[in-house]
């Protein structure tokens, strides 16, 4: 068997494309939270602050190196913790919602277990003889 049927087999497996669609979905949720702490999240805790913008809030350890023609020689060192604390943001409403969909999922799971099965219907032999007891009994 050659090296590239392996990789077909392997790659048609149903846990890779399983997994790939769910890195693709993944991916857009990121998307989706990261713009949901940009735009709303974000804006309000800043209101609630006092105008402070997170997104840009950072600790300047050095300052830019300015040339004598006006020019940004060196750019500025800074810790940007704003950015931290956005990720930080972003992490814990993805953490959440996949807590959410994995509880929903393990729900799911224990009612279909806990239902029982619906009993199968009697044979034709069976239905014959209480047929045949019930006459009996008149």
């Amino acid at each position: 068997m050659g090296m590239m049927s392996e990789f077909k087999e392997f790659a048609m497996k149903g846990n890779v494309v399983d997994l790939a669609v769910g890195v693709v979905i993944g991916a857009a949720f990121g998307k989706i939270v990261s713009a949901l702490v940009d735009g709303v999240i974000m804006p309000i805790i800043s209101s609630i602050s006092g105008g402070v913008d997170f997104s840009k809030a950072a600790w300047v350890l050095q300052d830019a190196v300015i040339g004598p023609d006006g020019k940004e020689v060196a750019a500025a060192v800074a810790i940007k913790y704003g950015a931290f604390i956005q990720t930080i943001i972003d992490f814990t409403i993805i953490a959440f919602v996949l807590f959410l969909v994995i509880k929903a999922m393990n729900r799911l799971k224990k009612a279909e277990a806990a239902a029982p099965a619906a009993p199968a219907e009697p044979s034709e032999d069976v239905l014959l003889l209480r047929e045949i007891r019930d006459s009996l009994k008149k």
